[in-house]
């Protein structure tokens, strides 16, 4: 390895060691009790090495939730890939956000609480950053209920509309996941999922 490329892998890793230090500190004590000299603490570096990847805390925190909606939009990319009908294509989706928050839940732990008013905490041009990330995976909804619209099979609705009712829908439900013990007591919590998703399916169907 070459005095250069290691120099790049190091870079690399002190970044993600920034990146794994604010995930680790914003869900234990939230966006506003958290500092970069306890970011910098945690992650074994300087305040000053930071700022050499970093403009402020909100930079990091808005890079964390980039990078994990940049992950769930390449999985539920992929699995539309995999599928042709439109009816498929949505269930497949609501598959991928469903696994994504058993499989990485302290990545879905940081997406949750980034939903929430954060022009309050994030300046402009952060917030827009984050929410073109949030806006490309919407996309792939919209574009898959237009094709069912297209092909005939769904009636003619407004996509986008449709498309956050049902992320909203799924976001919900696994929310709710935590009252196994009380609210979904009787329930099994995958087939209501699954049963959500169909019934919004249907819901779409050109009817006659």
């Amino acid at each position: 390895m070459g005095l250069q490329e290691r120099r790049l892998r190091e870079k690399e890793q002190r970044r993600e060691q920034i990146l794994d230090a604010g995930r680790e500190l914003i869900l234990k004590h939230g966006i506003y009790d958290v500092s970069v000299q306890q970011i910098a603490k945690l992650a074994e570096l300087s305040v000053g090495t930071i700022y050499l990847y970093f403009d402020s805390k909100e930079e990091i925190f808005a890079t964390l939730q980039e990078g994990i909606l940049e992950v769930l939009y390449d999985e539920a990319e992929k699995a539309v890939a995999e599928v042709t009908d439109p009816s498929d294509k949505i269930r497949a989706i609501a598959e991928v956000y469903k696994r994504f928050s058993e499989e990485n839940k302290k990545y879905f732990d940081v997406i949750n609480y980034f939903i929430s008013p954060l022009d309050v905490f994030f300046p402009k041009l952060l917030k827009t950053q984050v929410d073109q990330h949030g806006n490309r995976i919407l996309s792939i909804l919209v574009e898959v209920i237009n094709e069912g619209i297209v092909s005939g099979l769904f009636e003619k609705v407004v996509p986008k509309r449709c498309s956050i009712i049902i992320w909203a829908t799924l976001h919900g439900l696994i929310q709710f996941r935590k009252m196994r013990d009380t609210v979904l007591k009787e329930e099994n919590f995958d087939e209501l999922y699954r049963y959500s998703v169909d019934t919004f399916i249907e819901g779409l169907m050109k009817k006659g």
